[in-house]
């Protein structure tokens, strides 16, 4: 438990299923005993530590995920922040996104990695940084799932009610509810700065080493769990499902899309096929979404349901290093998919990239009745004007 405590919350009591002594083939640390020395000595453990191998794999891959993850997700604060046209409700959530993963890449990774090359379960920060890693990481994590909900409901404003995103969908009142979705993840995860702690371990020829482990028993920590389960997995995946499948109707069934090009003038044939393809291609992205992130952080919910319920739990190296893993890559990946995708972000990342200078965009964060009217055709009623152009100007946006 010394490397991280989350995402892998589910390695204490590892005791309970590590039988290894034999440090020459042994893929997991033996079993770290706390007890009295002195009166125990034939007791203590031999020293053990990973494999050659098993650091080489865990090293490569994961430093490389933190690498991608960091710079990408650092490049998404610049160019939203940097770049006055970027400054859109939808943007300022992918800052919240890219801070939150940020964040859990930070407090995880490198702690991941270095124990890999550390005695056992062996923690090297003390108390203090115990609490402080602990406490990060799954504010990182659950406030990234947070970001991800409102920034699904937003998208479904914005597309299936238009009319309604030009008063709700603001910069403003994203920031207040982006300060809200942190200040509710700092007092959920609050109870973590008293639910760790460190305690002495021992091994035969070492001495003064400590592990970060939990601070009772593995019982209470039942409910907890299943808490975050339920409110930042399972809740947040049923609302993407059900949000994104009533965006995918309003873009399948819609007329005013379908009907209205830029020009004003009903669309050709070939205009009609380049609208269908574009709105399959949305409904792709809008899939790969939810599929990542329900994909992405099954073995570890799954591994985390097993554990708490089963009387030997699973505990092998190699799928413990794959949930791991799979957790870094999802806050790797965000910035790609929520960000790369999108035309208007993309010609902001190579302006910044190229230090060329930044160009205003001639539309608001929103809908401009001004702006939008005269792309449409002027047989429409002022109110079916509004909500189309509304309509194209947020699908522009994703």
């Amino acid at each position: 438990m010394a490397s991280t405590f989350s995402p892998t919350v589910f390695e204490n009591f590892a005791c309970e299923t590590t039988n290894s002594t034999d440090n020459a083939n042994s893929t997991v640390p033996a079993c770290n005993l706390t007890m009295d020395p002195l009166n125990m000595t034939m007791m203590l453990p031999e020293p053990s530590y990973y494999p050659a191998y098993y650091r080489i794999v865990g090293t490569t891959f994961q430093g490389l995920i933190f690498l991608i993850g960091v710079l990408g997700n650092i490049m998404v604060v610049i160019v939203v922040t940097k770049t006055r046209s970027m400054l859109t409700p939808t943007n300022c959530y992918l800052v919240s996104l890219s801070l939150a993963d940020l964040m859990v890449l930070m407090a995880s990774v490198p702690n991941e990695v270095l124990s890999y090359y550390l005695l056992g379960d062996e923690w090297i920060w003390g108390r203090a940084g115990c609490v402080i890693f602990i406490f990060l990481q799954y504010l990182g994590i659950n406030a990234s799932s947070l970001s991800i909900t409102a920034f699904t409901v937003e998208r479904y404003i914005a597309i299936c009610h238009p009319m309604k995103a030009q008063m709700v969908c603001t910069v403003n009142r994203a920031k207040k509810i982006i300060i809200g979705v942190w200040v509710f993840a700092c007092l959920y995860c609050s109870p973590w700065l008293f639910l760790t702690k460190t305690v002495p371990i021992y091994y035969k020829g070492h001495e003064n080493k400590e592990t970060c482990t939990f601070a009772l028993s593995r019982e209470h920590y039942l409910g907890y769990f299943f808490a975050d389960l339920v409110l930042f997995y399972i809740f947040p995946l049923l609302l993407s499902c059900a949000l994104y499948g009533l965006i995918a109707k309003i873009l399948f069934t819609s007329e005013i899309p379908r009907n209205v090009t830029k020009g004003g003038n009903p669309p050709r044939d070939s205009g009609k096929s380049s609208n269908t393809s574009a709105r399959v291609q949305v409904v792709k992205m809008l899939a790969v979404v939810v599929a990542v992130f329900a994909t992405l952080w099954l073995p570890y919910r799954a591994l985390v349901v097993y554990n708490s319920f089963a009387k030997h739990r699973y505990m092998e190296p190699w799928f413990l290093m794959f949930c791991k893993t799979m957790i870094f890559i999802n806050s790797a990946i965000n910035p790609i998919l929520y960000n790369a995708m999108s035309v208007k972000f993309r010609r902001a990342f190579k302006r910044t990239l190229s230090c060329r200078q930044k160009q205003h965009c001639r539309r608001g964060p929103y809908c401009s009745d001004v702006e939008t009217t005269r792309y449409l055709p002027s047989t429409l009623n002022t109110a079916t004007t509004r909500a189309a152009s509304c309509r194209i100007e947020k699908l522009q946006q994703i």
